[in-house]
């Protein structure tokens, strides 16, 4: 599954550059004709019917569609962006620079280098992490090969 970046209606250049991938995480999509219920969409992804209507009313989602009864009407488009937030959750970027950039991307192509801007940084935050993670995981191994020896040693007596 690829990932559309923009929140607009996509246009020729949207599908050729606008796209990242991110394969769901949670399976495939529900059954439908391109129209979700909030409940299906809260199946799906696993985010909860509050943060679906938040991410709506903060500017994180575009606006959703709503039957003539006004129930919220999700489409594929919407799953595509929700699992690209779930990324950018995931490498724990602020919300308000999620917002921020789901801004940029309704703005269109001329925030092409702003939106690349703010995911190069991001990307530099995660590879931060990752290498604290790493030193972290060396110190945690060292540790557990100290008591692993220590009781191998307790153990000969």
């Amino acid at each position: 599954m690829t990932v559309t970046e923009t929140v607009s209606a996509p246009t020729a250049t949207d599908t050729a550059v606008n796209r990242c991938a991110a394969p769901s995480t949670r399976g495939r999509r529900p059954d439908g004709a391109d129209q979700y219920t909030i409940s299906e969409v809260v199946a799906f992804t696993g985010l909860t019917a509050h943060t679906l209507r938040w991410y709506e009313r903060i500017g994180l989602m575009p606006h959703v569609d709503r039957s003539h009864t006004g129930q919220r009407r999700f489409t594929n488009r919407d799953l595509d962006w929700l699992a690209f937030v779930g990324k950018l959750r995931l490498t724990g970027m602020p919300v308000a620079d999620m917002v921020r950039y789901a801004e940029l991307a309704r703005e269109g192509e001329n925030t092409f280098e702003a939106r690349q801007e703010l995911l190069e940084q991001t990307r530099r935050d995660v590879r931060t992490r990752i290498a604290e993670l790493q030193d972290t995981l060396a110190v945690l191994d060292t540790k557990i090969g100290f008591y692993a020896d220590a009781r191998r040693a307790s153990e000969r007596f």
